[in-house]
């Protein structure tokens, strides 16, 4: 499956579906959270490594091609990295969103622009200019070790980075989950509920004898 096929349809589904479909994909760690709410982004990560400097942002941005998440690695640093103007160029370039292990600024300017932005917090405190760490090198973001081309995937519930084939992998479940979960809630709608959409009575009797037992939908998806 192409890069872009993987994307478009990654687009399609929720985090936590790909996260059902594999329970053992790398999530980040839930500190680092959507600033931009009601977004999703997928795309292929460009890492850059910037502590207390947002200079190896601005050369990160130089080199980003369009579809790119900025995966940024502040490294337990304080200082923000990201800002209005940095994101204004990163939406100019096309980039799909950005991830920041460290701090952010300009929370109202980054609102009104859109781009999908995570990151652990804000702080009105920017660094130096003068760093020149290497770019597209293996970091560690989130307790997450992430590799350029790496797949960035993330939404309201959080992100992941896993290589592209573990993502393709999962994405057939989690399209499957989808499609499950909508007719779940036309269900619902409609006046049904949960418990008779699921083996819920099933399961929690099977479970009480002591026995094996997986909670599944009932619905036609």
């Amino acid at each position: 499956m192409s890069t872009a096929d993987l994307v478009s349809r990654l687009l399609e589904v929720e985090v936590s579906a790909l996260c059902d479909a594999d329970k053992s994909l790398p999530v980040l760690a839930p500190e680092i959270r959507a600033l931009v709410p009601d977004v999703r982004m997928a795309g292929p990560a460009f890492t850059v490594v910037a502590e207390d400097d947002h200079l190896p942002v601005l050369s990160a941005l130089a080199e980003a091609a369009a579809g790119d998440v900025l995966v940024i690695a502040a490294n337990g640093h304080r200082r923000a990295v990201l800002g209005e103007l940095f994101t204004t160029e990163a939406r100019r370039r096309g980039l799909a969103g950005v991830v920041v292990d460290g701090w952010c600024r300009d929370l109202q300017g980054l609102r009104r622009i859109g781009l999908p932005v995570f990151s652990r917090g804000v702080s009105p405190m920017a660094g130096s200019t003068v760093a020149r760490p290497p770019l597209r090198r293996p970091v560690q973001v989130g307790g997450v070790a992430a590799a350029p081309g790496d797949i960035v995937f993330g939404d309201d519930d959080g992100v992941v980075i896993a290589p592209p084939d573990r993502i393709a992998a999962a994405l057939p479940g989690a399209e499957a989950i989808g499609r499950a979960e909508r007719a779940i809630l036309r269900a619902m709608a409609g006046g049904r509920g949960i418990h008779e959409l699921t083996n819920w009575a099933e399961h929690v009797g099977r479970l009480d004898a002591g026995g094996e037992s997986g909670l599944e939908f009932r619905v036609d998806a």
